[in-house]
């Protein structure tokens, strides 16, 4: 990313599609587009996967606990799926090919049907050649509404991505080369931030809803022009809202955000050149602030642990700069690659256990379990944030507790969907 691509973040005016308010039977078309990734009238749309005519998908709202009844339609010359990332569902309903559904060929249709339990911020994506697909565009926002919602002027979000282009501003089609599936994926030369075209006032107060919907990009961002909390990681509430001064998320991440507005709202990530700005909203006038504190948001309804009925370890191996191991890709967990006959381990519904994360490579990886949400467990001991992907930093060790309380088979796996791809994926089931 040079000074140029700095500079044309800032101009780039591509907005999220519509909102859709999933009410009965909602139809999602995986379909080629055209979309304005990079500045109109500097470049030309750029040729990609979409879902509905836009890059990224509608945003899907429903309330919690209202069934939503989606009709995938693939228009794609290829095969696909979707996956409803984080949200708690039966598993036939996952979307995830080999495990729970077959691939949805070209010209078929699909049903998903399920009740969102929790109420949060979680998203949509392809499930098939994730690594690829998604980094064409087959990605959307899925926000499920709190039964009552918190006090805000503005419920923003903000999908983050990035894509690797060429000079006239379309998709290079080098998709998981060796290079990039052994080091820390496929990074892109140009990110931004998708935002709504709205125009904030001073001393309203918003929730801003962040997704990093890149394939390997771990995203350090700063927020500036505002004044507020996290108040909720992964779609779950925090205890009490958080400080911070950044906000590091790792692909599939999310973290909510109610802050009051102070100046304009400006999106930016950290790199070796400088800050770089993915996105910003301006502001027009102002409001009376409130005198309210910064609001905790409902509790989701999760299982809390009990006694401890397994103690398992993941080693994550291989990869450029990484020891040997016994898998027969670049990556692997515990001495295998990719899709096993038997699972990582087998639990009985509502059984607890703890799974120790073991990064035993050179690049940091953040690790998925489908169907469910986990604590982080700190140094202490103690049970920590709600999440259901976690960032494993390169040779540190990351501990998670889990209620394995849904049926089913579960993937589990590198989020760095490149590294997913050269074999970092394995799976539990639920009994």
């Amino acid at each position: 990313m040079n000074r140029r691509d700095f500079l044309l973040t800032a101009s780039a005016a591509a907005t999220l599609p519509n909102v859709s308010r999933a009410m009965g039977q909602f139809d999602l078309i995986a379909e080629a587009v055209e979309a304005q990734i990079l500045p109109a009238g500097d470049y030309s749309a750029t040729r990609s996967f979409g879902f509905n005519g836009g890059l990224p998908g509608p945003e899907v709202r429903a309330q919690q606990g209202q069934r939503l009844d989606v009709h995938l339609h693939n228009k794609l010359d290829e095969g696909t799926a979707v996956h409803w990332h984080g949200i708690r569902l039966q598993n036939a309903m996952d979307g995830v090919p080999i495990l729970t559904q077959d691939i949805v060929n070209p010209g078929s249709t699909h049903a998903y049907q399920f009740t969102p339990p929790d109420a949060g911020t979680f998203w949509y994506h392809s499930h098939y050649l994730s690594h690829e697909q998604v980094a064409r565009g087959l990605m959307g926002p899925l926000i499920v509404e709190e039964t009552t919602p918190p006090d805000v002027d503005h419920d923003i979000t903000a999908i983050l991505a990035d894509w690797r282009l060429d000079e006239a501003g379309q998709l290079t089609d080098d998709f998981a080369t060796m290079h990039d599936v052994a080091h820390a994926g496929r990074m892109g030369n140009f990110a931004r931030a998708f935002l709504p075209d709205l125009l904030l006032q001073e001393g309203a107060r918003i929730r801003l809803r962040l997704i990093n919907a890149a394939t390997d990009r771990i995203f350090p961002l700063t927020l500036t022009g505002l004044k507020g909390k996290i108040v909720a990681l992964d779609g779950m509430p925090l205890a009490s809202p958080r400080e911070f001064e950044t906000i590091d998320l790792a692909p599939a991440q999310r973290a909510d955000v109610i802050a009051d507005v102070e100046d304009a709202l400006e999106i930016a990530m950290a790199t070796r050149e400088g800050s770089y700005l993915l996105g910003q909203l301006a502001i027009d006038g102002e409001v009376e602030p409130r005198a309210s504190a910064i609001p905790t948001l409902p509790s989701n309804d999760v299982p809390h642990p009990g006694n401890v009925a397994q103690d398992l370890v993941l080693t994550m191996q291989g990869g450029a700069m990484g020891g040997r191991h016994g898998g027969d890709n670049i990556w692997a967990f515990n001495n295998l690659s990719d899709l096993q006959p038997a699972p990582f381990a087998s639990f009985q519904r509502g059984e607890t256990a703890r799974i120790r994360l073991v990064n035993d490579t050179s690049f940091p990886h953040g690790i998925h379990l489908h169907g469910h949400h986990f604590f982080e467990v700190r140094d202490d001991g103690s049970h920590g944030d709600l999440r259901d992907t976690t960032l494993v930093q390169a040779g540190e060790t990351q501990d998670i507790v889990c209620v394995f309380d849904n049926p089913g088979k579960w993937m589990l796996h590198c989020h760095m969907l490149s590294h997913q791809a050269g074999g970092m994926k394995t799976w539990v089931e639920v009994l």
